[in-house]
């Protein structure tokens, strides 16, 4: 579990002095890094008790070229601007590019928020 709630630091360095302790709709999850593998979902329910699907791991994607689509298979992360050492992972995240047989592609949903790999074709 990960607090999110207000620093204990003021933007001076300074100490800010607690008001109260923690409290449960502060708290957030690690992170879900998505990775290429067997498709492996996991899932949680969230405040308001609907229910959220993460993709842990995953083999397949949506590929969105023009209007067609379809589901092919991810062969490896080419880049990703959220960080480079996810590339050299294989996590997929929003804005990644993937290999797939089809040619590259721009991931375009939240693999870790809405359970599922959607990507368009990219030119290059």
């Amino acid at each position: 579990m990960r607090w999110q709630g207000r620093s204990t630091r003021k933007k001076t360095g300074g100490r800010r002095k607690r008001g109260r302790k923690k409290r449960k709709h502060e708290l957030g999850d690690e992170p879900t890094e998505t990775q290429i593998g067997e498709e492996k979902f996991k899932t949680v329910v969230v405040r308001g008790g609907e229910r959220k699907t993460h993709v842990l791991q995953t083999d397949k994607v949506n590929y969105i070229d023009g209007g067609e689509t379809d589901r092919v298979e991810i062969q490896n992360v080419a880049e990703n601007g959220a960080n480079p050492n996810y590339a050299r992972r294989d996590i997929i995240t929003k804005g990644a590019i993937i290999e797939t047989p089809e040619g590259r592609a721009r991931v375009v949903s939240r693999p870790g928020q809405d359970g599922v790999v959607n990507a368009v074709a990219v030119d290059g």
